[in-house]
Order: structure tokens, then C-alpha cells, then sequence
């Protein structure tokens, strides 16, 4: 039985002016304003069944995408992907948390099938 969700994650902009919701259901992440407005919507071949979100402390959204297995940054504006951080071809299986550590400038990545962690380490 494949379950589906209308929502799998949320997080909120530093500012608290955003709120960032993934939909797996709709394969969408969804940017709205506090007031609860739709401001975007982006959608993406490569955000198939979105799992993790994360909002780091600079604005910067990061999304897991559950098919094909990437993790993406999209613009804080929620309307455009700013870069392919990581795939399948590099590592990435099964994405289904994500999270910055700017105490060692890493992106982790938490990885459903073989219980491992993957640190991307940026600059």
C-alpha cells in the first residue's frame, strides 16, 4: 500500500515571514506567508515524493527529493531551484531528512533504506 501525504514537512524562514511545506502527494514545496498565503509553489522532476526540509540560518531552503534521490536548494523566494546539491550518482539513496551544521559547514542527510548519514561538507 503506497501512503501519500498532502503534507511531510514543514520549516520556517529565519525571519518568520515563511513558512516551507513539502507535499508528497502533490510533489510540490509550497512557500506561504504567515498569514498563511500562497506565495509559491515549485515543482521539479528531480522533487518526486519530497521528504526532508531544512531552512538554514542564512535563508537557504533545502529539499530532499524521494525519486529520482537528490537533494536540491531552491531560491528563498520558493520559485526557482538554486542547485543540485547531491544524487544518487553521488551517494544519495532513499533521502528522507536534511539538515545544515553551520559549526562544520555540512549538509546531513539522512537515508532511509541503509540507515546511513551522508555529510556533504560545503564552502
Amino acid at each position: 500500500m503506497l501512503l501519500c501525504f498532502a503534507v511531510v514537512k514543514c520549516a520556517v524562514s529565519p525571519t518568520g515571514d515563511r513558512l516551507y511545506i513539502t507535499s508528497s502527494w502533490r510533489n510540490e514545496l509550497l512557500t506561504l506567508a504567515r498569514d498563511g498565503t500562497l506565495l509559491a509553489t515549485y515543482t521539479d522532476p528531480a522533487l518526486v515524493g519530497p521528504r526532508g526540509l531544512h531552512v538554514t540560518p542564512a535563508g537557504q531552503v533545502l529539499v530532499c527529493g524521494y525519486l529520482p534521490y537528490s537533494v536540491l536548494q531552491v531560491g528563498w523566494e520558493g520559485e526557482s531551484k538554486l542547485a543540485t546539491l547531491d544524487t544518487q550518482e553521488d551517494g544519495v539513496w532513499c533521502p528522507m531528512s536534511v539538515c545544515y551544521s553551520s559549526t562544520t559547514s555540512s549538509i546531513i542527510v539522512g537515508q532511509k533504506w541503509d540507515d546511513t548519514i551522508l555529510v556533504l561538507r560545503v564552502e
